[in-house]
């Protein structure tokens, strides 16, 4: 069984996003790709209507993963690292598209696009009541985080399809860590982690002028 096809829970995507920064706050991207691998399981087992962002991302995962176990593996081994690597031998397309479509700069910043989706989604999921519609919560967040790097047409088909989404209920024991209630105090626990492995990502990437890369 492969790492995507193993069982969610959220105590393991806790446990990797706890191990992501180091005492100097360095990104650790193998640990950062096992949560991510993590949050993939939690949102396929909600069916196809994620599949726009999880099929991506799982493209985004396989790209760095060749990055970390390719020949220049040592310069892949936190995300500092890696910007330090890239922008200094000019491994990074700024402006457009062309010599490095699959520069890892750009490929983490894909998957960090979509960390705040699910951070600020999985946030509002923590403090809603319990009739909150997931619908309206999934919208909310989408349009505050990556509505605004998509075209009309997805956007429009996005919003529709989270109207399918499962109840507030159904979402919490997806979790898989016990009742609603136990899943939302470990998503208390968990979602600082990822909010503060995002904060940091996104400080290196606005020093750095790669928050807008094509």
């Amino acid at each position: 069984m492969s790492d995507l096809e193993s069982e969610f829970s959220l105590n393991v995507v806790l446990v990797h996003f706890k191990q992501c920064l180091n005492e100097k706050e360095e990104v650790l991207l193998e640990h950062y790709l096992t949560g991510w691998k993590g949050l993939i399981r939690f949102l396929d087992r909600l069916g196809t209507v994620f599949s726009f962002i999880s099929k991506d991302v799982v493209t985004k995962l396989q790209v760095m993963e060749r990055l970390c176990s390719g020949p220049q593996r040592d310069h892949y081994s936190s995300l500092q690292s890696m910007v330090a690597y890239e922008t200094s031998n000019k491994l990074v397309d700024l402006q457009r598209r062309s010599r490095h479509p699959d520069s890892g700069c750009r490929t983490v910043l894909r998957l960090h696009r979509a960390l705040h989706w699910l951070q600020l989604f999985l946030e509002s999921l923590r403090t809603s009541p319990e009739d909150a519609r997931t619908a309206e919560l999934c919208t909310s967040s989408y349009n505050a985080s990556l509505a605004a790097y998509h075209p009309w047409i997805i956007r429009q088909a996005v919003t529709i399809a989270f109207y399918t989404l499962p109840t507030r209920k159904v979402f919490l024991e997806t979790m898989n860590v016990g009742s609603p209630e136990q899943a939302v105090e470990m998503l208390g626990e968990a979602l600082p982690f990822i909010e503060r492995v995002y904060n940091v990502s996104q400080k290196l990437y606005a020093e750095h002028a790669l928050l807008d890369l094509p």
